[in-house]
């Protein structure tokens, strides 16, 4: 029996799975979201990696559960950057004013480099978002990631070059 290249990924492990999703980026965007991720590893050992392949980005969330609503934090990779939600940002403090977005729940931090997550008033945000979070996380333990879902049609994972013109109906 063949295996078409869908059942194939479906057969790997959720890390090589994980790893082969990072690698569709640009090598800085895969970079600095492999930077990120290893730092929360050590951050939040116990933490499952729920991983969604989604139509436009790759969404990483850390939760204590493999319910979705029980993510604290997560890391979603764009062609162009790697942005840090904070899924109850609305409800945190930020003396700092680093966090952006308007919605009612969820705020975001773009990161330029992994060192950012080294920022004291960044580990002061990820410090209250663990405190303030649902469902607490283990304190220890393995971890495990999750591959949640992976959309079948996606926007392209790297820049598409700002000069390329897209084809045009001609008129005759």
């Amino acid at each position: 029996m063949k295996l078409d290249s869908a059942q194939k990924a479906t057969l790997q492990k959720p890390a090589q799975r994980l790893l082969s999703f990072i690698a569709k980026y640009d090598p800085h965007i895969a970079t600095l979201a492999r930077s990120a991720r290893s730092k929360f590893r050590k951050r939040m050992p116990g933490a499952l990696e729920l991983v969604y392949d989604n139509y436009n980005a790759l969404a990483v969330g850390f939760a204590p559960t493999e319910r979705a609503s029980d993510v604290i934090v997560s890391l979603a990779l764009y062609p162009r950057w790697v942005s840090l939600f904070f899924m109850q940002g609305a409800r945190m403090p930020d003396p700092q004013k680093l966090l952006r977005g308007k919605g009612k729940q969820v705020r975001h931090i773009v990161l330029h480099r992994a060192k950012d997550l080294d920022d004291p008033p960044i580990q002061a945000l990820l410090d209250t978002a663990l405190q303030q979070a649902r469902t607490p996380l283990p304190k220890g333990g393995p971890g495990k990631i999750v591959i949640k879902s992976v959309s079948s049609k996606q926007r392209p994972r790297r820049p598409v070059p700002q000069n390329s013109t897209r084809s045009r109906d001609s008129v005759s």
